[in-house]
C-alpha cells in the first residue's frame, strides 16, 4: 500500500520499486484483527535484504499465525532518504505504509558488523529513542537475531532482546510471551525478565560488565536471577521445521533473484577462520524428498526458473547426487536450472557438473582460501592443489571457461611466500585450462583471484589472534598484484579499511556503544558501501570517545582472558577452540565431522552428523 506522501517523491529517486511494496506473495492483514505487529528490518538496501533466506523464512513463519502481522522494512538509499527528510516522511513498512514507531516489535537481522550504524540510523529515521533505557513502555521492543548476535555487546545499550541461534522456535516463544504480557498489563521490565528465562534469549540490560585496569573484561555478572550462561537455540528436525511455500517476489531485480532451497545447516569442515562453520553446528540435513518437494513448490508459487540449493558447503550434503537426479526430472521438463553455491574443490564431480549445467551455465567459484599447502593446513582447509587443478580440469572439459577463486590474506602465521602462492596457484589454473584437450576451442580462460582480509571472529579457533595492521594488509595486496604472471588472471581485493572496522566491532565490548552513539549523532551509516564509508571519520569518532580501535582489532589475546562473549554458549567449548588454535601453530589439521568426532561440544544436542555413524551401526 503506497503512502500518498511517498507516491509524490518516487519520480525523484532511482529504483522506486524498492519503496512501494505490493509484490507477489506479500502479506497484507487487517491491523485491527492482530495482537502483535512485527517490523522485520533489514539494515541494508532492498536488493540485499530481499535476497536473505532468513528473512524469507521468518516473514512467512510469523505471518502464518493469524494474530501476528510481520511487515518488511529496508534502509532507504541516500536519494530516497534525502527526499524523506525533505518531506518529513518517517521510515515505514512496505505492506501497510505505517511508520516504524507504530509496531510492537522492531526486529533487526545482524548479518554484518558494518550494518550496526544502519540499525541506529533506521531507528533515528523513525524518531524512536536509540537507547533501550529510554524506551520505557511495553512497545517498540527492539530485538535482533543473526550471526553477529554471537557477540552482541557493541549493541548492548540499544537492543532489548537478542536471539541466539536458530530463530524459528525462540522468536515465536518471545512473541507469544509479549502477547500474554500485553494482555496482562505487564511492564517492559517484567516482560524482559520473563523473556530472559527462555532458552536462546539474551537480555543485555540484565547483565553488568566490569573491566580490569588494562581495559580487558573482568567479569560479566547477571543481575537478579538472570541465567549465568545463555545457550543458543537449535532446530534439530529439519524436515519438520517451518519452510515457506512461497517467497515475496520482488518488483525489481535483487542480488539473488531466484528460488532458494535450504538443504542443511552447519558445516562438517571446521575451517579455523570460519565463524559460520562453528556457530551453526551440529550439521543437520533435510531428506531428499523434503528438499525436492520444497524447491518444486517454491518454483511453482513464485515463477522462478532457477533454484539455488543453499548451505555452507553444498557438495557436503550426503545425498547430493540422488538429490540432483530427483530434482533434474522436473527441472528439465519445466526449464528450471539448478545452482549449487559454496562448492568445495574436493566435492566436485562429473555427476554434479552434469546436473547443474542442465539449462544455463555460468562461472564456477571455489575457495582454496590460501595459496600454499602449509597455510591451508594452518587454517584446516583440507584442500590440496592437485584436487583444485583436477576439479578445474573437469569443469573446463565440461564447457566452463571462467573460474573464481576466493582467498584470504593476513591469516595467522602467513608469510610473503604464502601470499605469492595465491598468484602462483592462479597461474596453475590458467595452465590447466590450456592443457585440456576437450576445452572449448577458440575461447579464452578467465581466472579471477579474489582476496579478502582475515578478520578474527568470536567462537572460532582464531578468536584470540591479532588482525594484521591496515598497512601490512595493503602491502600484501600489492605483493599479489606484482606476482601475477598471466594476463588471464583478474585480481580483486577487499578494502583493508573496512576489514579493520569489521574486526573492531566483531570482538568489541560495551565500550563501543558510546562510539556507535557518537557515530549516529554524526549521521554515519551504510558503512559497508564505499560511497559512504570513511575511516577518517571513524578514527575521529573513536578519538572523541577515548576508545582505541587497535585494542580490539590488532591485539592478540591470551587464552586466559575473559572475552566479551564468554557468557554466551554456542555449543563449542573453549577448550576445543584453544586446542584447534594450538594445532594451527603446528600446521596440523583436524578431520572433518564425518571422518571423526573432534569433541567440539555440539554432540550435546543428541542428533545431526554427530550421531550419524552410531545410528547407522545399530
Amino acid at each position: 500500500m503506497i503512502r500518498k506522501d511517498v507516491e509524490k517523491i518516487l519520480l525523484k529517486v532511482q529504483k522506486p520499486g524498492r519503496y512501494v511494496g505490493g509484490e507477489l506473495n506479500a502479506v497484507v492483514k487487517d491491523k485491527q484483527s492482530v495482537d502483535v505487529r512485527f517490523a522485520f528490518c533489514f539494515p541494508d538496501t532492498y536488493e540485499i535484504g530481499m535476497s536473505h533466506l532468513g528473512m524469507k523464512i521468518l516473514y512467512s513463519l510469523f505471518n502464518s499465525y493469524p494474530y501476528v502481522w510481520c511487515e518488511r522494512v529496508f534502509a532507504p538509499w541516500l536519494d530516497m532518504e534525502e527526499q524523506m527528510e525533505k518531506n518529513n516522511i518517517p521510515l515505514y513498512a512496505l505492506e501497510s505504509g505505517d511508520e516504524l514507531s507504530e509496531f510492537d516489535f522492531i526486529g533487526f537481522t545482524l548479518q554484518y558488523e558494518l550494518s550496526y550504524t544502519n540499525v541506529l540510523h533506521m531507528l533515528k529515521m523513525s524518531d524512536i529513542p536509540l537507547l533501550s533505557k529510554d524506551r520505557k513502555d511495553l512497545f517498540n521492543i527492539v530485538v535482533a537475531g543473526g550471526p553477529c548476535c554471537c557477540n552482541p555487546e557493541p549493541l548492548a545499550d540499544f537492543v532489548d532482546v537478542f536471539f541466539l541461534g536458530d530463530g524459528e522456535e525462540v522468536d515465536m516463544e518471545v512473541i507469544d510471551l509479549y502477547r500474554e504480557c500485553k494482555k496482562n498489563g505487564d511492564s517492559k521490565e517484567e516482560f524482559l525478565k520473563k523473556a530472559s528465562k527462555i532458552e536462546g534469549v539474551y537480555v543485555p540490560s540484565l547483565y553488568d560488565v566490569s573491566y580490569n585496569d588494562d581495559g580487558t573484561v573482568k567479569e560479566i555478572k547477571p543481575i537478579g536471577d538472570a541465567p549465568k550462561k545463555i545457550s543458543k537455540r537449535v532446530i534439530m528436525d529439519m524436515d519438520n521445521s517451518y519452510y515457506p511455500k512461497d517467497f515475496v517476489v520482488s518488483n525489481v531485480e535483487i542480488v539473488f533473484d531466484r528460488a532458494v532451497g535450504e538443504i542443511f545447516r552447519g558445516c562438517i569442515r571446521g575451517c579455523r577462520f570460519c565463524q559460520a562453520g562453528f556457530l551453526y553446528r551440529p550439521v543437520r540435513e533435510k531428506s531428499v524428498d523434503c528438499i525436492n518437494e520444497q524447491c518444486h513448490t517454491l518454483c511453482k508459487n513464485t515463477g522462478y526458473d532457477e533454484v539455488s540449493l543453499n548451505s555452507l558447503s553444498s557438495s557436503d550434503y550426503s545425498q547430493i547426487v540422488p538429490l540432483l537426479e530427483k530434482m533434474s526430472k522436473w527441472a528439465n521438463e519445466e526449464n528450471v536450472s539448478l545452482s549449487l553455491p559454496s562448492l568445495r574443490v574436493d566435492g566436485f564431480s562429473d555427476d554434479i557438473l552434469n546436473k547443474i549445467k542442465t539449462v544455463r551455465k555460468s562461472g564456477l567459484t571455489f575457495a582454496p582460501e590460501a595459496g600454499t599447502q602449509r597455510l591451508r593446513d594452518v587454517i584446516n582447509k583440507n584442500v590440496y592443489e592437485d584436487e583444485l587443478l583436477s576439479t578445474c580440469k573437469v569443469a573446463f572439459e565440461g564447457g566452463y571457461s571462467a573460474v573464481k577463486l576466493y582467498f584470504m590474506i593476513g591469516l595467522p602465521t602467513e608469510t610473503y611466500d604464502d601470499v605469492k602462492g595465491i598468484a602462483d596457484l592462479g597461474k596453475s589454473v590458467v595452465d590447466t585450462y590450456y592443457s585440456c584437450d576437450n576445452r572449448q576451442k577458440g575461447k579464452s580462460v578467465r581466472v579471477t583471484l579474489s582476496a579478502s582480509s582475515f578478520v578474527p571472529k568470536p567462537f572460532t579457533p582464531f578468536q584470540w589472534e591479532a588482525q594484521d595492521t591496515r598497512e601490512e594488509l595493503e602491502k600484501k595486496q600489492r605483493h599479489i598484484k606484482e606476482s601475477l604472471a598471466s594476463k588471464k588472471l583478474v585480481y580483486n581485493y577487499h578494502d583493508a579499511d573496512t576489514s579493520f572496522l569489521e574486526a573492531v566491532f566483531a570482538r568489541g565490548d560495551r565500550k563501543l556503544c558510546k562510539v556507535l552513539l557518537k557515530a549516529a549523532e554524526y549521521g554515519m551509516h551504510f558503512d559497508s558501501w564505499s560511497d559512504c564509508f570513511s575511516l577518517e571519520k571513524w578514527l575521529k569518532v573513536f578519538e572523541e570517545c577515548g576508545v582505541a580501535p587497535e585494542f580490539y582489532a590488532n591485539r592478540k589475546r591470551d587464552f586466559a582472558e575473559v572475552l566479551p562473549w564468554d557468557h554466551l554458549d554456542y555449543s563449542i567449548s573453549k577448550e576445543f577452540l584453544v586446542n584447534e588454535c594450538k594445532k594451527a601453530y603446528e600446521n596440523k589439521t583436524t578431520e572433518n565431522c564425518r571422518e571423526k568426532c573432534a569433541n567440539c561440544g555440539a554432540n550435546k544436542y543428541g542428533g545431526g552428523v554427530c550421531f550419524e555413524k552410531r545410528k547407522n551401526m545399530v
